[in-house]
C-alpha cells in the first residue's frame, strides 16, 4: 500500500513572492508521486500578479481576490485571515509555506500558526536592522520569524540574524535564494523580446543605465531630487543612456515625466513582463535600484547595483563588491556615478564575482528537506541537480468570495 501524498500549501500575493516560489513550486510538481500542491492567490496584487503566475506556469487552485482600492497592511492581513482559514480547514495541507516579508506572507504564517501547520519560511533572516526601513516589510520578517517552524535562509548572515533571535539552529537551514534559479531560468530559455529590441536598438553604442525605484521610502524629494542627479549625469556625458521602466504608482510616474521628459537619451518605459526586464538588465552597463528583488537579480546577472537606499536586508551583496549602497545623499550619487564612468573596472570586476546568494539550486534543496522534515523514504526524496525549472501544469482557480469564507469559518467553529 502506498503512502499518502504529502500536502504543501503555498500562499503568495506579489510579484517578488511568485518569483521566488517558483522553482520551488515546480520541484514539488515534479514529484507528484510524493507531493500535492495547493497554490493559493491572495489577490494583495492583481494585474501585476498574473502575467508572473503564466511566465512560470503556476497553476492557481484558490484565489482568495482580496485586493481593494487604497488597502492598508491591516486591511489585507485581516482578509487573508478570514478567507484562508476555511481553505486550511478544508485542505489540511501537512505544511504551509510563504516567502518573504510581505503581508500575504505574515498573515499566512499566523493563521498556520493558529492551526497548528507547520510552516515553512522561505529567504527567512532577511534584515535591514531599521523596522522603519522597508516599512512595514522589516517587521513582517521579524513577526514571521516568531511563526515559523523551518527557516530557509539563503546566506549565512541570515543565519547568524535567526540565531541572534533565538531561533533554534536545528530550525534553520541554508539553502541560497530561489530568485537565481528564476533567473537562471529564464536566461536559459529567453529569446529578445520586441519591446526589450526597441529600448536596446535606441540605445546601441552607449553606456546603458537601468533604474528602477518605487518604494515608498523614496517618495517625495529623495526620488525628486535622485532622478535630477541622474538627468544631470546622462546630460554631461554623450555616451550614457537611461532606460527607466516606469513604476504605475503616480508618485513615481509624476517626478519621471517631469525630471525626465523630452530628453533624446532618456527612455521612459511602461512597467515590463518579468522576462523582458531580466533581458534588459542582462543588457545593462549599470543598474540603479531601490528595489529588493534587483538587489538579488543583480549578482546573478553579473552587473554592478547602486542601490538607492539607507540600507539594505542583503549586505552580502555589498560586501561581495557586487553592489554599492548610495545612502540618501543626491550629491553621494552624483560622485559615485562620476567615479564609476571615469574608471569602469568595478564595472569589469563585478563580472567576475561568485554570487553570494547561490548556484540556482536553491527549490531542489528546499523540497529535499521538505522530504525529510515529513518523514518520506529516501526514495521519494529529490536530488540535487543542475538543470531549468519543470513547467508545472497551468493553472485552474477557485476564487473566494469574503462572505463565503466567513460563513465556512463559522460552520467550522
Amino acid at each position: 500500500m502506498s503512502e499518502p501524498l504529502k500536502k504543501i500549501l503555498t500562499v503568495f500575493g506579489t510579484r517578488p513572492e511568485v518569483i521566488k516560489l517558483a522553482s520551488i513550486i515546480a520541484e514539488l510538481e515534479a514529484r507528484s508521486h510524493a507531493f500535492r500542491t495547493v497554490n493559493v492567490a491572495s489577490g494583495q496584487h492583481t494585474d501585476l500578479l498574473y502575467p508572473f503566475v503564466d511566465l512560470f506556469g503556476i497553476r492557481i487552485d484558490y484565489d482568495l481576490n482580496i485586493m481593494e482600492e487604497a488597502q492598508t497592511p491591516s486591511r489585507v492581513c485581516s482578509r487573508v485571515l478570514n478567507t484562508l482559514e476555511p481553505i486550511l480547514f478544508q485542505e489540511a495541507p501537512d505544511m504551509i509555506l510563504v516567502q518573504g516579508d510581505t503581508t500575504t506572507a505574515l498573515a499566512g504564517a499566523l493563521v498556520g500558526f493558529y492551526r497548528r501547520i507547520p510552516v515553512g519560511h522561505v529567504e527567512a533572516g532577511m534584515r535591514s536592522g531599521n523596522v522603519q526601513s522597508p516599512f512595514p516589510e522589516e517587521i513582517n520578517r521579524q513577526v514571521i520569524a516568531r511563526l515559523a517552524t523551518y527557516h530557509f535562509a539563503s546566506t549565512p548572515f541570515n543565519q547568524r540574524c535567526l540565531l541572534s533571535e533565538g531561533v533554534p539552529q536545528e530550525r534553520i537551514f541554508l539553502t541560497g535564494n530561489p530568485v537565481v534559479d528564476a533567473v537562471k531560468s529564464l536566461l536559459g530559455r529567453l529569446s529578445t523580446s520586441p519591446v526589450v529590441q526597441k529600448w536596446l536598438k535606441a540605445t546601441e553604442g552607449l553606456n546603458r543605465i537601468v533604474l528602477t525605484t518605487h518604494r515608498r521610502e523614496s517618495f517625495g524629494n529623495g526620488i525628486v531630487e535622485n532622478l535630477r542627479v541622474l538627468r544631470d549625469f546622462v546630460v554631461r556625458h554623450d555616451d550614457v543612456a537611461l532606460i527607466f521602466p516606469v513604476h504605475p504608482n503616480p508618485q513615481v510616474q509624476g517626478p519621471a515625466k517631469a525630471t525626465f521628459g523630452g530628453h533624446p537619451r532618456i527612455f521612459l518605459a511602461e512597467p515590463l513582463n518579468y522576462d523582458d526586464f531580466i533581458q534588459l538588465l542582462s543588457q545593462a552597463w549599470l543598474i540603479v535600484s531601490d528595489s529588493g528583488g534587483v538587489q538579488a537579480e543583480a549578482p546573478t546577472l553579473g552587473k554592478p547595483l547602486l542601490i538607492l537606499r539607507e540600507n539594505t536586508e542583503m549586505p552580502e551583496v555589498v560586501e561581495s563588491g557586487v553592489a554599492r549602497l548610495v545612502g540618501g545623499n543626491p550629491a553621494r550619487l552624483a560622485a559615485m556615478l562620476e567615479e564609476i564612468h571615469a574608471d569602469d573596472q568595478w564595472v569589469k570586476k563585478v563580472r567576475q564575482i561568485e554570487n553570494p546568494l547561490g548556484r540556482g539550486e536553491s527549490g531542489k534543496i528546499i523540497v529535499e528537506l521538505i522530504a525529510e522534515f515529513l518523514g518520506l523514504p529516501a526514495s521519494a526524496r529529490p536530488s540535487i541537480a543542475h538543470g531549468l525549472l519543470p513547467r508545472p501544469p497551468k493553472r485552474r482557480e477557485a476564487r473566494i468570495d469574503p462572505a463565503d469564507a466567513r460563513r465556512a469559518i463559522r460552520a467550522s467553529g
